[in-house]
């Protein structure tokens, strides 16, 4: 579980920072600066901004839940497995515009966290 929860931390690196980072390049300036004002980005940037800001808000109940795993002595290395694969294939959906598998995909993200959390009880 302890290895989910480093690849789950190192997705967040790669959604948080690397990918916006990769994507704005051409404001590499604005970047290093005080970031006064607003400057353009590309939709897929915007993309990954807003798949990044969902990430967020799932990625603390798949940490609180894999530690409660690892606390009570409960396997979720399945399930948190395929949440972790669908969060990979999410960002990947959201970046390049595909909606309605996104969308599936989000689903069984979501799937994911209340099965583990229904294994816990």
């Amino acid at each position: 579980m302890t290895t989910l929860i480093i690849y789950a931390l190192a997705l967040a690196l790669v959604q948080f920072w690397i990918l916006p980072a990769s994507l704005n390049v051409k404001n590499i300036t604005y970047l290093l600066s005080n970031r006064d004002g607003d400057v353009e980005t590309s939709v897929m940037y915007n993309r990954v901004s807003r798949a990044a800001a969902n990430y967020k808000e799932s990625l603390p109940a798949f940490l609180a839940l894999c530690l409660l795993s690892m606390h009570m002595d409960v396997d979720l290395t399945t399930t948190a497995t395929a949440w972790l694969a669908l969060r990979v294939a999410f960002v990947a959906c959201y970046t390049f515009g595909i909606t309605y598998l996104r969308t599936l995909i989000w689903l069984g993200s979501l799937g994911c966290l209340i099965s583990m959390a229904l294994q816990l009880s």
